[in-house]
């Protein structure tokens, strides 16, 4: 495939016909303007977006359109989105549109490094094969001193999760500085290393402005950082980047996704989850955030983030697989309905479904763990919860996604 294929929904102005807008969309992306000019000669017509197709979806309409690869500057992610998801969100044709996934040709793709773990990698490093794995969120948000922060990294690890991750507002401000968090946070788990065995990765957020980025990853790192988490709508996707290929960065990219509701969550107009999904698999992230099955942010059709998962997971243009994320709002209740409608290879991230476990957050994570391995052994929660005293603390408090089907 020698060019890009973008697809759209979208509905047009009541006084414009489906093939006019799906047209102008195409127009407004590549050569055309509102009038006729004379700049335009036959050598810049090549450069035309084609319409593809046009057909009836619900209350509007899907147009797939092509995007010569000409038009675009290869590994260049700011231009790329400039065009397939620029200034079209604001055409007066168009009610509404929303980006829905993106085809890249193999020439727009090979400028860029991929993850250099992928999902595989993680794996090798937490010492897993077909598990989910499951992860936890300091909790609360912010507010709490390095040492306390260590404090509950340590219950969660000692506990059995496999990922530790910063909240997205947390960075490096004067309560938690992100050296001395780091420091005391890898300490805790050398400690609950040697009474356990396991490696636990802590996911540190190391999300600053564009031209410092790199220098706050070193501090990181220089501190025992084990793997850095960015996130990459505030950042940029070149943020991530820039970290995946710097060649002293070696440890995965865990990239969280704050901000897309702003972009994701109306089905009628913004931009799908999906083109993201593409994008940080490029730049080379290893972990990313996709959504939940029966989380609190749940507004997304199960459908949808399987193919967003399966964007990440496939076997294409020669790049390593991405770690697909659920999070928001699981417990240990809900394991069993997000493994079924997601598969096992996924990170089952829990907050509050951890740290608010009646046992306190050692117990939590017992309890996601066990909820994790009924699934994995084919036995239902409340089964495993008969000998498993954590998992049945937990489904006493918050209830299964069992008793709710």
């Amino acid at each position: 495939m020698a060019d890009l294929i973008a697809t759209y929904y979208y509905r047009p102005r009541a006084d414009t016909t489906p093939e006019h807008a799906a047209q102008a969309l195409a127009d407004e992306e590549t050569t055309g303007t509102w009038t006729d000019i004379s700049t335009t000669t036959e050598y810049v017509r090549r450069l035309d977006g084609i319409v593809d197709s046009v057909e009836p979806q619900g209350n509007g309409y899907l147009t797939r359109i092509r995007y010569p690869a000409e038009i675009f500057e290869p590994g260049n992610i700011p231009q790329y989105l400039s065009v397939f998801a620029g200034n079209l969100f604001g055409l007066g044709r168009l009610d509404s549109v929303r980006l829905l996934d993106v085809e890249f040709p193999d020439v727009l793709v090979a400028p860029f490094p991929g993850p250099k773990f992928g999902m595989e990698g993680v794996r090798r490093l937490v010492g897993t094969t077909k598990r989910p794995h499951v992860g936890t969120i300091i909790k609360p948000k912010v507010g709490l001193t390095p040492k306390d922060t260590a404090a509950v990294a340590y219950e969660a690890a000692i506990g059995g999760v496999d990922l530790i991750k910063d909240d997205e507002t947390l960075t490096s401000q004067a309560f938690c500085p992100l050296p001395e968090r780091v420091n005391e946070v890898m300490s805790r788990l050398d400690e609950a290393k040697s009474e356990t065995g396991r490696h636990v990765l802590y996911a540190v957020n190391v999300s600053t402005r564009a031209d410092r980025i790199l220098e706050r990853a070193q501090t990181a790192l220089d501190n025992g950082a084990n793997m850095l988490m960015i996130d990459v709508l505030t950042a940029g996707f070149d943020a991530v980047r820039a970290l995946a290929e710097d060649p002293s960065v070696k440890v995965p990219l865990h990239i969280h996704r704050t901000m897309h509701g702003a972009m994701t969550r109306n089905p009628e107009h913004g931009i799908a989850m999906r083109p993201f999904a593409r994008l940080v698999r490029m730049v080379g992230g290893d972990q990313l955030h996709t959504g939940t099955a029966s989380g609190k942010m749940g507004h997304v059709p199960i459908a949808e983030i399987r193919g967003d998962n399966e964007a990440l997971l496939c076997r294409c243009y020669g790049l390593k697989s991405v770690f697909p994320v659920s999070s928001g709002g699981l417990h240990p209740g809900k394991v069993a309905a997000e493994l079924a409608a997601l598969g096992t290879d996924i990170v089952l991230q829990a907050g509050g479904g951890i740290h608010g476990h009646p046992g306190g957050t050692a117990a939590g994570a017992r309890a996601m763990r066990q909820a994790a391995d009924a699934f994995m052994e084919g036995v239902s929660a409340e089964e495993y919860a008969k000998d498993h005293y954590e998992l049945a603390q937990a489904l006493q408090k918050w209830g299964s996604s069992a008793e709710h089907s």
